[in-house]
């Protein structure tokens, strides 16, 4: 992937186009409805009560988000994997899912199946934001990581049918649906909430939704509280705007926000506001702070990883702003420059790269490096 100083200007001017894109198509326009068969805001999701359990009772027969077995990558066969994880790795934004879109960032169920059907052939494994940043992307080796993100928490993104099984338009549907057609096609993704996740207006049925959810692997994570501009904002409202989604997730039973994602991708001045903070007596501190657009993000074991403005690419075609900076096209540059991509090893331990990129890794990651 390129690098340049040009370039990087050119990636940040593209940023601020996605944000304005974004304000125009989130504030103008209405709300758009729920998928057939969602449930209305206000209106319990259906299924299983909540639980700490690993598999909620009853269990339907979905896929599992589970890791495979951890290997031991030598040089060779890191090799024989081309394995290079200091390669870049997309970082897909979708909002909301509709059947008509309203705005150029809505995407149709047809899209969004279409393109999680792209990446499952194509060889991508998905891993959470929060494994991302972590530098966990645990993924059978050969195979190449993707992040699915959520915007927003809206209704078009969870939901569930009478018998406890996803609605079928829904973002964790589609996913379901993908991975039962894909089995490599690892059923996770994470989902940047406000302060009504996924519509709902009742705790109780907050809780059972994010239960469910993170009981499976996914992660539910702080998107503010009103989804402001932050750069508008003070320094005290933006700490209490991202510490009052921490007490609501805490309330609901999910463990505190490890990421977050930026309202519009609008950076305020002062970074540290939104890496750590503290609201009366609720803090957070995030370990990695995701943008709106608009390549792929590098690899968190490289020296220019800058987990406080991660980069991601906004799921469309390649018409007008996104001829060259939404997904479309990202993913058929990745396929073009396999080289370029982050390719795992199978080995949580190591970091298998080609010796020529010794250099790139983070000198507090360097013990780890498996060169070929």
């Amino acid at each position: 992937m390129r690098s340049t100083t040009p370039l990087t200007k050119i990636i940040m001017m593209a940023n601020v186009l996605v944000v304005a894109v974004a304000l125009i198509g989130l504030l103008v326009l209405p709300s758009a409805s729920a998928p057939p068969g969602a449930p209305r805001q206000g209106v319990a999701v259906s299924g299983p009560p909540p639980t700490s359990s690993a598999s909620p009772s009853p269990t339907p027969d979905l896929p599992s988000a589970e890791l495979p077995p951890p290997i031991t990558a030598s040089a060779e066969f890191a090799r024989q994997v081309k394995a290079n994880e200091a390669g870049a790795v997309p970082i897909l934004m979708y909002h909301r899912i509709t059947r008509k879109r309203l705005a150029s960032i809505d995407r149709t169920p047809a899209q969004v199946r279409k393109e999680l059907e792209r990446l499952a052939r194509d060889g991508y494994v998905p891993v959470t934001a929060r494994e991302f940043a972590t530098g966990r992307m645990d993924i059978p080796a050969g195979k190449y990581p993707v992040v699915l993100t959520f915007d927003d928490g809206h209704p078009s993104h969870f939901a569930l049918e009478a018998d406890g099984t996803p609605v079928k338009d829904t973002a964790v549907g589609i996913i379901y649906q993908v991975a039962v057609k894909y089995p490599g096609f690892r059923p996770v993704a994470t989902f940047w909430v406000n302060q009504h996740p996924f519509g709902l207006r009742e705790e109780k049925d907050q809780e059972r939704a994010v239960q469910w959810l993170v009981s499976r692997g996914f992660e539910v994570a702080n998107h503010t509280w009103s989804h402001p501009h932050l750069p508008s904002l003070p320094k005290k409202k933006i700490v209490e705007q991202l510490a009052r989604v921490e007490r609501l997730l805490k309330r609901l039973g999910v463990p505190p926000s490890e990421t977050m994602a930026l309202p519009f991708g609008a950076m305020p001045r002062k970074r540290s506001t939104v890496q750590s903070g503290k609201w009366r007596d609720v803090s957070y501190r995030f370990k990695g702070v995701f943008l709106a657009g608009a390549e792929p993000s590098v690899s968190p074991f490289v020296k220019g990883h800058d987990r406080r403005a991660i980069q991601r690419i906004q799921s469309n075609g390649r018409k007008g702003e996104c001829r060259k900076w939404c997904s479309d096209y990202w993913l058929g540059w990745l396929d073009k420059h396999p080289g370029e991509r982050y390719t795992a090893d199978g080995d949580p331990e190591r970091i298998s790269i080609p010796d020529r990129l010794r250099g790139s890794i983070r000198a507090d990651q360097r013990k780890k490096i498996n060169a070929y």
